[in-house]
């Protein structure tokens, strides 16, 4: 009779769980270096404001987060290894800035009015960037 150690389950995480770190580590690295490069594209310095207590700025910066987490989360499960994970998750993060920037660009006024604590150009714009993160999520399942 098998001893739980020996048990197929066990055996499967043991071989599972160091890839599964693994694929996740991978993802979280693109998702750091993604939000780095978004900060550097901003025209407002959201950390410096965070920092300085601006509420709308930490919305925004949240929503950016979980804007670039939905396609790299999409990816991830589309993804059997390392390469592919690697590939998707530079493809949807690079496609995610650009359409941040444009949601930027075409809702122009909001970056400043963040800078200025305004909550509502906060919403929006977080509402604006999680709409563009479900669909390129959606256009990587296929």
């Amino acid at each position: 009779m098998p001893t739980q150690i020996q048990s197929p389950e066990i055996q499967a995480f043991a071989q599972g769980f160091p890839i599964t770190l693994l694929h996740a580590g991978v993802t979280i690295l693109i998702l750091f270096v993604a939000a780095t490069l978004y900060v550097l594209l901003t025209p407002h310095r959201e950390i410096t404001l965070i920092r300085e207590g601006n509420t709308a700025a930490a919305v925004s910066m949240g929503g950016v987060l979980v804007g670039l987490a939905i396609p790299l989360a999409v990816s991830l499960n589309a993804s059997t290894n390392l390469i592919e994970i690697g590939l998707w998750g530079v493809a949807t993060v690079v496609l995610q800035l650009l359409v941040f920037r444009l949601v930027d660009l075409v809702l122009r006024g909001l970056p400043r009015r963040i800078q200025e604590g305004e909550m509502s150009a906060a919403a929006m714009l977080v509402g604006a960037k999680l709409a563009s993160a479900i669909i390129i999520g959606a256009a990587v399942s296929g």
